[in-house]
């Protein structure tokens, strides 16, 4: 599965409002769920609370790629929001984050599509061009023509 198959337009925020690492993550589950990807809000929000406790999703370069893998996930997605402002999250770097990736993982998916999904993030995100546009963009449709350059395996 390629990161294209799961772009949706309603789940991209790139005025996200949050000010907080909770804020974020709140605003982007409410739009999983406004759009019937997950089935509860406070059980997915705990599973993405499980993974952020195992170790930093905040790569680095003010990225961050929070995942939850959970049985509320109906259908596997992805969630992006971009804050005009920093946001404090435990990152590889050490600096706040403006851009999250918010995966949202079913449980049969768990390993082989959500490793796939990961794989072209961190394609994308390799790329100090495409990481420098990704940070500075200003439409979805800038966006999706971003994710448009990463190739099909």
């Amino acid at each position: 599965m390629n990161i294209r198959n799961v772009l949706n337009e309603k789940l991209i925020n790139l005025n996200l409002q949050a000010k907080t690492k909770d804020e974020v993550l709140s605003e982007l589950c409410q739009m999983l769920y406004d759009n019937g990807c997950i089935s509860d809000i406070n059980t997915f929000l705990k599973d993405v609370y499980l993974r952020e406790d195992e170790g930093e999703t905040g790569l680095g370069s003010y990225i961050a790629i929070p995942h939850g893998k959970s049985n509320s996930v109906i259908k596997t997605s992805i969630a992006i929001g971009k804050t005009h402002h920093d946001v404090a999250w435990e990152s590889l770097d050490v600096l706040p984050v403006r851009f999250i990736i918010l995966f949202a993982v079913r449980m049969i998916d768990k390993s082989t599509v959500h490793i796939k999904l990961l794989a072209h993030v961190s394609e994308l995100l390799a790329d100090d061009d495409l990481l420098d546009q990704l940070l500075n963009v200003n439409s979805k449709k800038e966006l999706f023509n971003l994710f448009e350059n990463i190739e099909e395996d």
